[in-house]
């Protein structure tokens, strides 16, 4: 006989797996912003190289990153809208095609307003980049995973800066650097149609199951249908996202486009020698992405309002980037790649929880839209930084003063933020 204490235990059942056909979507995306990336950085790294032969100043280096940046301002505002209109299949299909053939127009420039038209085709078909992601996620992942999925996919940002330096020092030495656009443009042709084969609305994809439809779907519908600009340009939601992006946006566009040419002018650095701290620098990158994401999915999974868990997940990645203001005063190679993979971690994680915010508080039929807007105001703020980077640069010659405004750009995003969207609630659109 047994008596009450030793009575059997009740037998848990594990609840069905809900299918795993989203994460090949996300991996999708991460293969996409490699190759953004691979596309996006290669004039940072080869900046010393082409200003030798063409003669340019910072001045002169700082019009292309502008002109790129305007390009991509306007062009991120249109994909916004196109993605809510056609979707993500189509919308990013067609940026991705246009950003491929701006890449390889640059292997053709031969003076500056060459690069220049070629930025700018570039800028155009690369704004489609994040809006078209950040759509797919919103239609493919619930709420709670939306974070993990972007900072997942966002990570294939840094994977693409890590590969430029891997392999552009090799193309170059051994095709030059016209070929080098040219051979990685028409390699990274080869993502279009394996996006257009296997890209579908989740209830218009024959390989998703019954199951992982409804976990994908668990959230509660949407009420709006159609949400018109003029709208949500009344809305905070949109504001709060908007100035978070002017404030944090032109820092990574700084990293990009100049980083290369910091450690070359502090350290010495050339084509040969880049590779290894860059690639640091972003692997540290990396862990920024993934663990900015995972973390206020944890947060969250241990009962935390997804107001505090965002916020507090963009609080501990704001503090983190405050050491880059002493980034150029490191007297070791070493210690300055420490900091500026900190601050650059410090950046993924936060833009991870950021980039979120739209498909958490907006109906997905606006989701795009106000990515849109976000993204050009901050490629507005990147034209802001360019100008000031080559003034700096030129008249002071010391990265010093960038870093400081790295430094408090991301506590002054996360201000905008909670002041603008202080419950983090639904936007009343």
């Amino acid at each position: 006989m047994t008596d009450a204490s030793s009575a059997a235990a009740p037998i848990k059942i594990k609840a069905p797996s809900p299918g795993k056909y989203r994460w090949v979507i996300m991996w999708l995306l991460f293969a996409a912003m490699v190759i953004n990336y691979v596309d996006r950085q290669m004039i940072g790294f080869l900046k010393p190289t082409l200003s030798a032969e063409f003669g340019w100043s910072e001045t002169d280096y700082a019009d292309i990153v502008f002109w790129f940046q305007a390009s991509y301002a306007v062009a991120y505002l249109l994909w916004g809208r196109i993605m809510d209109k056609i979707g993500a299949r189509w919308g990013l299909g067609v940026a991705f095609g246009i950003w491929q053939i701006g890449h390889i127009l640059h292997g053709g420039a031969r003076d500056l307003s060459h690069f220049i038209m070629a930025r700018v085709v570039l800028g155009a078909g690369e704004a489609g980049g994040f809006p078209g992601s950040i759509k797919a996620v919103a239609e493919w992942f619930p709420k709670k995973e939306r974070a993990l999925a972007t900072g997942l996919f966002n990570a294939g940002t840094n994977i693409g800066a890590i590969v430029t330096p891997l392999i552009v020092p090799g193309l170059v030495l051994a095709f030059g650097w016209q070929m080098a656009f040219v051979i990685t443009g028409a390699l990274g042709l080869i993502w279009l149609p394996i996006w257009l084969l296997m890209y579908r609305r989740p209830r218009e994809q024959k390989n998703l199951s019954a199951t992982e439809l409804a976990y994908i779907e668990q959230d509660p519908a949407d009420t709006v249908e159609k949400v018109k600009w003029t709208k949500l340009l009344t809305v905070r939601e949109t504001w709060a996202y908007a100035l978070g992006k002017f404030l944090i946006d032109p820092i990574w566009w700084m990293f990009l486009f100049w980083l290369p040419d910091f450690l070359g002018k502090t350290y010495g650095l050339d084509l040969k020698t880049f590779g290894p701290p860059i690639v640091a620098i972003y692997l540290l990158s990396d862990v920024g992405s993934v663990g900015g994401g995972w973390l206020s999915s944890r947060f969250m999974h241990r009962g935390m309002s997804i107001n505090n868990a965002r916020k507090l997940t963009m609080l501990i990645c704001a503090l983190c980037a405050v050491p880059v203001a002493f980034a150029a005063l490191a007297s070791n190679l070493w210690v300055a790649v420490g900091i500026i993979g900190l601050a650059t971690a410090a950046h993924q994680g936060f833009s991870a929880n950021l980039y979120a915010f739209p498909g958490d508080v907006f109906p997905r039929s606006a989701v795009g839209s106000v990515v849109g807007i976000g993204g050009m105001l901050g490629a507005i703020g990147g034209m802001a930084m360019a100008k000031y980077a080559g003034y700096i640069l030129d008249q002071i010659g010391t990265y010093t003063p960038i870093f400081i405004v790295a430094a408090s750009a991301y506590l002054l995003a996360l201000l905008a933020v909670h002041l603008l969207s202080p419950k983090y609630a639904l936007a009343k659109v």
